[in-house]
């Protein structure tokens, strides 16, 4: 996978970076993590930036963008915007092209940029985890969410995966990103689950929190490595199964964790990136939402 690098500071020289402002958008955005963990990095990086939540759908995302003014150094996207951001913006990357989505906005030289992380993201959380090379997986779900698994798969060799969704009609997103991905989906309903979860390397569940508890007894029994992509919840009844089990399970806060590092990187330009801090600071923060 090419994924543009960011101009990159001098990491042995003290960082004379005027405070710039940032935020995430998104429709609800109260529960996102963005805020929490973009200022840990920030923080630590000792940059006095700014980072906001800004509630915004669809039809209110062309005035908010044309509302920004100067020194805004990046949006965060949540749902629904990542794919009607696309016409929105100056250039998007080929990999936020080839999913359909851009989760990132930077503004260099006075130009707006749309960049794709979750895929960067799930990779380096399911590496982490020791899954590099899972052979086959069967991925639950078929939005923009779904869309970045495929991307990451194919980064992993799985060429074929199986998208598993409610209704056939509800893969058209998945599947067209698979297109333009260069890798064939073969897209089941939930009925079938049972027949495709033998055998198969990794599960990937990218419903939301809730919904794939319905389909832990049956994951736990494939054996398959789990990653399950919800933070709210954790640790959701399908990674708790899946543990029992003795199976790998990724976990979704490493996935939030990466994916907003990688975007710190891109509207900072430095790649001293402080993993460890925005990781405690968002197990603090759902540690007391937990409360």
């Amino acid at each position: 996978m090419r994924i543009e690098q960011p101009p990159v500071l001098e990491t042995g020289a003290p960082h004379r970076q005027t405070a710039r402002r940032a935020a995430v958008l998104g429709s609800p955005v109260g529960q996102s993590l963005s805020p929490v963990l973009h200022r840990a990095a920030l923080t630590a990086m000792g940059l006095d930036w700014s980072y906001q939540s800004i509630e915004c759908d669809e039809t209110g995302l062309p005035g908010v963008l044309a509302g920004l003014e100067a020194g805004w150094a990046g949006l965060s996207l949540g749902m629904p915007l990542k794919r009607a951001v696309l016409p929105l913006i100056d250039e998007v990357s080929d990999l936020a092209l080839d999913v359909g989505g851009a989760n990132t906005v930077t503004y260099r030289r006075g130009r707006s940029h749309g960049d794709n992380t979750d895929v960067y993201g799930m990779l380096t959380a399911l590496r982490e985890a020791g899954v590099s090379s899972p052979g086959s997986a069967v991925v639950l779900g078929g939005g923009a969410t779904a869309c970045s698994a495929l991307a990451a798969l194919r980064e992993l060799g799985v060429l074929e995966p199986a998208v598993v969704v409610r209704e056939r009609s509800r893969a058209t997103e998945a599947s067209a990103a698979a297109g333009r991905l260069g890798i064939a989906v073969d897209v089941h309903t939930f009925g079938e689950l049972d027949k495709l979860l033998p055998g198969t390397g990794l599960v990937i569940s990218t419903l939301p929190a809730g919904a794939a508890d319905t389909f832990a007894a049956a994951v736990m029994h494939s054996r398959a490595a789990v990653f399950d992509v919800v933070t709210s919840a954790w640790p959701t009844r399908l990674v708790k199964a899946a543990g029992f089990a003795g199976s790998t399970v990724v976990d979704g806060l490493s996935f939030a964790v990466h994916q907003a590092a990688r975007q710190v990187e891109l509207m900072t330009g430095r790649n001293d990136i402080p993993i460890q801090p925005m990781r405690r600071a968002a197990q603090s923060e759902l540690l007391r939402r937990a409360d």
